[in-house]
């Protein structure tokens, strides 16, 4: 039987990016956003990083952490002796919550749409939370590809919800047949676990 997903958060039943927006800026007074992250043991994070760090051997190698929020994945890839990051995300209130010294370069960015960053230009892109609900669709994998280096890595999570849904599934199977990437790892990830919400948990190696 399906998991009915969609109605575990409220902002899963938000379609526009001026909701998104309005609700990001509700949710970041006080730092509830990441208070929230905590008390609902939002692992993305951590599992993402783990993942990348048996392939990404080189702590010097250029991240961008696409879609960054707050910074949590920044902050675990620090933990774990990343230096070279840069973060973007579509919400400025999110990007205004950021420690200092994570990222090299922060700046504001829709992932739906054709991003300015020169071809080749990382050796890892990661997208954690941000392939959801109403948020980024399947299409943006074309851009974060290209912005990779061939041989890079590309490391995200799809909510379980809309892994179908949005299409999430054939894009995969799309750029796998079109020799643009080689799925090296996929695994359902425990995501937000005290609201049942499970990702899948994909590191690819670009091939193109």
């Amino acid at each position: 039987m399906k998991k009915d997903v969609d109605n575990k958060l409220d902002i899963y039943k938000l379609t526009t990016s001026e909701e998104l927006l309005k609700y990001y800026q509700d949710w970041t007074k006080k730092n509830k956003y990441n208070q929230d992250m905590v008390n609902w043991k939002y692992t993305a994070p951590q599992e993402t990083v783990l993942v990348l760090k048996k392939y990404a051997l080189n702590n010097k190698c250029k991240i961008l952490d696409a879609g960054c929020g707050t910074g949590l994945v920044g902050i675990e890839l620090k933990k774990c002796g990343y230096s070279n990051i840069d973060g973007v995300d579509f919400s400025q209130n999110m990007l205004d919550l950021i420690p200092q010294g994570i990222y090299k370069k922060i700046e504001k960015v829709d992932l739906n749409k054709p991003l300015k960053f020169k071809t080749n230009m990382y050796d890892v892109v990661m997208c954690v939370g941000t392939f959801t609900y109403g948020h980024v669709k399947p299409q943006a994998l074309d851009e974060l590809i290209r912005i990779t280096k061939n041989g890079g890595l590309i490391c995200f999570t799809i909510n379980e919800g809309i892994y179908e849904e949005y299409g999430f599934d054939n894009k995969i199977k799309e750029l796998t047949n079109n020799k643009l990437w080689n799925v090296k790892e996929f695994f359902k990830s425990d995501y937000i676990v005290n609201k049942d919400v499970n990702a899948w948990l994909c590191l690819s190696e670009i091939t193109k």
